[in-house]
């Protein structure tokens, strides 16, 4: 196969209480390998054999639907369960903390990026990105998809992204989606958002 499965970084409870066991194994064993299982059967029926995850992205707008809801659902899970750690990290440092600081603080940047996730209608994602100024957007996307794509409203290389799905926070929030983006921030890895800021 194309691309397999990553395994979460962690144990499934690590996240606990923000993000609960159950919706860890369920989110990462049903719905991530879904989307991988059908990302691969894509690839071989579009002939994207040898390309990387990247390159479909980039090139997306000219690729089925299949192509983009699972290669998007593959790409964003990926990099959900690195963005996130067991209580957080360490607040942000470098220039990331420069960035965040030129945006308006922590403070701002995580009202705008609440507002972008629960405003969100349906499904979809929330993002804080580094744009290609240099500097940090708050941005959203519908379904799976996400800003690597070539026909994304705002483009850039993700910084930040928190699932909206609601099988990423129902079993233990509901439909009180602004309480989960809220909760979520305590288990955000600002060492590794630090390190996707400084590669883009």
């Amino acid at each position: 196969m194309a691309f397999e499965l990553p395994e979460l970084p962690y144990a499934y409870d690590a996240l606990e209480p923000v993000i609960s066991k159950e919706t860890m194994t369920f989110h990462h064993d049903k719905h991530h390998k879904a989307y991988t299982d059908k990302l691969n059967e894509a690839v071989g029926e579009e002939g994207l054999d040898g390309k990387s995850i990247e390159d479909i992205l980039g090139q997306i707008s000219g690729l089925s639907s299949k192509a983009r809801n699972n290669g998007g659902g593959y790409w964003n899970h990926d990099f959900f369960w690195k963005i996130m750690g067991p209580k957080g990290s360490t607040q942000p440092s470098g220039a990331l903390k420069d960035a965040i600081d030129a945006y308006g603080g922590l403070d701002k940047l995580r009202e705008d990026f609440n507002g972008k996730g629960a405003g969100q209608f349906g499904s979809g994602w929330a993002w804080v990105i580094k744009d290609s100024s240099g500097a940090l957007k708050v941005t959203s996307t519908p379904n799976q998809d996400n800003p690597l794509m070539d026909d994304a409203k705002d483009k850039g290389t993700p910084v930040l992204g928190n699932d909206v799905w609601e099988h990423a926070y129902y079993l233990t929030y509901k439909n009180d989606r602004p309480g989960y983006l809220k909760a979520w921030w305590d288990i955000v890895n600002w060492d590794e958002a630090g390190k996707r800021f400084d590669a883009a």
